[in-house]
């Protein structure tokens, strides 16, 4: 997957899930070098977008999933960048939770087990529209920028 902007926040939230999950000082450790480096990266890439340094076109990289729509709802995703991200976070943390019960699927009950990968199912295809939605609009504010 090519990095855009939507795809370094999901990476940061991730490493935040990790931090605030674990107790490990070795791992805390590394957590937070790869948490100051997704920080600078962002920075970075914003920073080459203004600048011009990103073409346009790659400023986005679609996820174009492709899953059958009639059963399968998925939350909407709109707003601001920043409330897309928060989305995405929230969205994270649901995801996070719900792939803890997979590690131990034997515990699941069976009438529980499709309920669970269903979730599993419809939180990727929102943490997808998420990533693709602060993509679109990182590059429409960078592009209307060039405009003016």
């Amino acid at each position: 997957m090519a990095e855009t902007l939507g795809s370094l926040c999901d990476k940061l939230t991730i490493v935040k899930l990790k931090q605030w999950h674990s107790e490990d000082v070795e791992r805390l450790n590394s957590l937070a070098t790869q948490e100051k480096q997704l920080q600078d990266e962002i920075n970075e890439f914003i920073a080459a977008a203004i600048t011009g340094l990103i073409p346009s076109e790659r400023l986005t990289f679609a996820s174009n999933k492709v899953f059958k729509k009639e059963g399968n709802i998925v939350a909407e995703v709109d707003g601001s960048i920043g409330e897309v991200f928060s989305q995405l976070a929230a969205v994270n943390c649901k995801l996070w939770h719900e792939q803890e019960k997979v590690y131990e699927f034997e515990k699941v009950l069976p009438s529980e087990k499709d309920a669970v990968v269903k979730q599993l199912a419809l939180l990727n295809l929102e943490r997808n529209k998420c990533i693709d939605r602060i993509d679109q609009q990182f590059r429409d504010v960078i592009c209307n920028s060039y405009s003016r």
